[in-house]
């Protein structure tokens, strides 16, 4: 006696949504000031995720960069102290916040 189920694994492969590959890599930093806004630009722009911790107004210090990351489809996102920078194609899964 089974209280158990059919499980048919055939097909699985075809249903399960694969995400790209991601070849860049993820830089860490700190987001000061100090670094020209398009050294950040380029490392988005070669494909890399930035996690940079925000020392400092955020909105100022993000200003000159923020806007061509995502008119080029990328994603920024403040979680606690830090700012996540993806480019285009990477996404950034919130769902446990």
């Amino acid at each position: 006696m089974s209280d158990g189920f059919n499980l048919d694994l055939r097909n699985a492969e075809e249903e399960i949504d694969v995400p790209e590959s991601f070849d860049g890599s993820v830089v860490l930093g700190v987001l000061d000031g100090t670094t020209p806004d398009g050294e950040w630009l380029n490392e988005v722009h070669d494909g890399n995720v930035l996690l940079l911790a925000v020392d400092g107004d955020l909105n100022d210090l993000a200003a000159g960069f923020a806007g061509d990351v995502k008119d080029a489809g990328g994603t920024l996102m403040h979680f606690r102290e830090f700012l996540v920078v993806a480019p285009p194609g990477v996404g950034v899964d919130a769902d446990r916040l």
